[in-house]
């Protein structure tokens, strides 16, 4: 089985050709970049829209296959941005319709998990999901993924885009604040804000743009920003670790590009006895490779979907689906 994922929940629109082995026969993406500020939904879906006959091509041509071989399509159906999910579905829908091929609409967070899952070879993890607009603890039980903590107001990726924004970064800002981390001296008091399970990151992106009015050095802030940002992140998954008696712990989103991140849940888990799991870069960032997994297992799982089953939902919870393929 062949399928060909669309994803374009945000800023990346992708598209790639995966089989029922997850072998990935290409994964293109081209990235929204404005030239100031953040995310503009409808300017991110015209580029969407503007890119997405070129990277279908261009996939098809990688992966040395036509349109007439393609057995399924799978897109990202939310949660995301309106209008950029609204033009992928489109994009799907006319598709499936002109080739004669099901459609599969997919969770964006789930299709991160189980493209993690299956490239790096855990079985059973506890998933610290970071991204712009996503920042989740989720582990699997009773045929759902359930959330044991996630953020209660913006993702950690969002945090550093907007702090990015405020002191004059391009965005995406999260690279560039992680190089600017590395020449920081001095760790700088930054609210610490777990409440349970759950954490909140508007307070402490208020409190890094007031230290440098106060005058402390920029490499200064951003590194006590990224540490204190991912410690927060940290202990909330080695909570979940220890109460679920989980000895896995899978990254994905963007932000577990992020070395310093990385270098933190590791040695968390390596005290705990337990294992981190990164998949490759490529795989982190959004994707559609990892939509045209997930949506390979749910077809294969007995889900089927018409073309009027196929609304976006911009809030589509994480636990609000069915895993009928574990």
């Amino acid at each position: 089985m062949l399928c060909l994922g669309i994803e374009g929940t945000a800023h990346t629109v992708g598209v790639s050709i995966v089989d029922e082995n997850c072998r990935v026969h290409s994964n293109l993406q081209d990235m929204y970049e404005p030239l100031e500020g953040g995310i503009h939904p409808r300017e991110a879906a015209n580029h969407h829209a503007e890119c997405l006959i070129h990277l279908l091509n261009k996939s098809l041509e990688e992966a040395r296959k036509g349109f007439d071989d393609i057995d399924l399509v799978a897109f990202s159906q939310g949660p995301g941005l309106g209008p950029c999910l609204r033009t992928v579905a489109t994009a799907a829908r006319s598709l499936s319709l002109s080739l004669g091929a099901p459609i599969m609409g997919v969770n964006h967070c789930i299709a991160h998990l189980e493209i993690g899952r299956k490239t790096t070879g855990c079985e059973d993890p506890v998933l610290l999901y970071l991204s712009g607009g996503n920042t989740q603890v989720i582990a699997y039980s009773e045929k759902r993924y359930r959330v044991f903590g996630e953020t209660l107001d913006i993702g950690i990726g969002n945090l550093l885009d907007k702090f990015g924004r405020e002191v004059g970064l391009r965005f995406p800002s999260g690279p560039a604040i992680e190089k600017l981390a590395l020449k920081g001296e001095q760790l700088l008091s930054l609210p610490y804000s777990v409440k349970g399970m759950d954490v909140s990151f508007s307070g402490i992106l208020t409190a890094a743009l007031n230290l440098l009015n106060q005058g402390q050095k920029l490499e200064d802030v951003c590194s006590s920003l990224q540490e204190t940002s991912f410690a927060m992140v940290t202990e909330v998954t080695e909570r979940a670790m220890a109460h679920l008696e989980k000895e896995e712990v899978l990254l994905g989103g963007g932000v577990a590009c992020n070395q310093t991140l990385r270098n933190m849940v590791e040695c968390m888990a390596e005290e705990r006895g337990a294992a981190m799991f990164v998949p490759d870069a490529e795989l982190c960032v959004d994707n559609g490779a990892m939509i045209a997994w997930t949506g390979i297992l749910a077809y294969q799982s007995g889900m089927r979907m018409g073309v009027e089953d196929t609304q976006i939902n911009q809030r589509f919870r994480t636990d609000d689906v069915d895993i009928g393929w574990r």
